[in-house]
């Protein structure tokens, strides 16, 4: 059973405004319960009159009208419940001090701002406010799940990050290289030029031993 204990704010004097209804809300606590789906939970209300008086508990959901719950007299008395809430999941007892909704089994459409208070000409004047939030419930199985695919994305992007590195080293080790093969070519270039001078001095040379072998004939 989990008891409201969580998130108090404390509001001298707030309005919500409903779509149907103006909700006047005086000297209230608020407070914001988190449970999970199958558990139980019970809001308090503060028996703020010392004679008895029919104080009744309200819910509102996704800031629609609100919708009444039960309604109890005294504390001897047992509580009445509105439509739609007549089916045992809910239950409402009062002591001298304080007014319990106990809601079993919970599950994500009780999730709602739940309020205690009276009527005054048609419009409910508010003690005491509970948000009740039913959290979704996640298995084992999907916790692993999720982990496993976080885990894999991880490991890719570690693996894109380090071939990206390499073709980035790999491309600034290709534009360091034409320089050296520029300056490769610029030393052969005169050797070249070289061999094209000493060409005709073969050629000379050749032609003068012809030329003295017929003279000997």
């Amino acid at each position: 059973m989990i008891i409201c204990t969580m998130s108090n704010f404390i509001f001298t004097t707030v309005l919500l405004l409903s779509s149907l209804t103006w909700i006047s809300v005086s000297v209230a606590e608020f407070h914001t319960v988190e449970v999970q789906p199958g558990q139980q939970v019970s809001l308090l209300c503060s028996n703020y009159s010392s004679s008895p008086t029919m104080i009744m508990w309200f819910r509102v959901i996704r800031r629609l009208k609100p919708h009444c719950v039960s309604s109890i007299f005294k504390p001897s008395e047992p509580a009445s419940f509105c439509d739609g809430f007549q089916n045992g999941k809910f239950e409402t007892t009062s002591n001298m001090s304080t007014v319990f909704l106990k809601i079993k089994r919970v599950d994500l459409s009780d999730s709602g701002l739940y309020f205690c208070g009276y009527y005054i000409s048609n419009y409910p004047i508010i003690i005491h406010a509970t948000y009740l939030d039913v959290q979704e419930k996640f298995d084992g199985g999907v916790k692993l799940l999720i982990v496993l695919v976080l885990t894999i994305f991880l490991v890719m992007v570690n693996v894109g990050l380090v071939v990206k590195i390499q073709m980035l080293q790999k491309a600034n080790a290709q534009e360091q290289d034409p320089p050296q093969t520029e300056l490769c070519r610029m030393t052969f270039h005169p050797n070249t030029k070289g061999n094209l001078r000493r060409a005709p001095e073969r050629e000379l040379e050749t032609h003068i031993v012809y030329t003295g072998t017929a003279n000997q004939r």
